[in-house]
């Protein structure tokens, strides 16, 4: 009987892969139909592994590009025009994943967003791709 020898590196790679189930893949059309798989069987998912994973939310007002003498050449007070017009909907990033739309609101003397448009998460899938 021949007895396999495992060779330096792989030890951990048969330790990762065994017995490791892979993670289901979901297409944007199985997303739109809820919590349906293509075959119309419930699909497994428990969002709760996730919910309290901490994500970055950050409102994108608009950008601009200069000159490096230009930036060099701020000092207080300057003013940097962006290419966004003032009543233009804001754009709302989830770890830079642009997520939906809205406007700025002051909420007890702190600023904060009001979504005025959300993209659908096929939207989101098909933006990656």
């Amino acid at each position: 009987m021949e007895s396999e020898t495992p060779t330096p590196g792989n030890e951990a790679d048969e330790q990762t892969t065994e017995g490791a189930a892979e993670a289901p893949q979901y297409s944007p059309e199985e997303l739109n139909e809820g919590d349906k798989t293509a075959d119309g069987a419930r699909a497994d998912v428990n969002l709760d592994l996730v919910l309290d994973i901490p994500v970055e939310v950050s409102l994108r007002v608009g950008s601009t590009e200069i000159s490096i003498r230009d930036l060099v050449s701020l000092v207080e007070g300057s003013v940097i025009a962006f290419d966004q017009d003032a009543g233009a909907p804001m754009d709302v990033l989830v770890n830079g994943t642009l997520i939906a739309h809205g406007e700025i609101v002051v909420v007890d003397d702190q600023y904060g967003v009001r979504l005025t448009d959300v993209v659908t998460p096929v939207e989101r899938i098909e933006k990656l791709h």
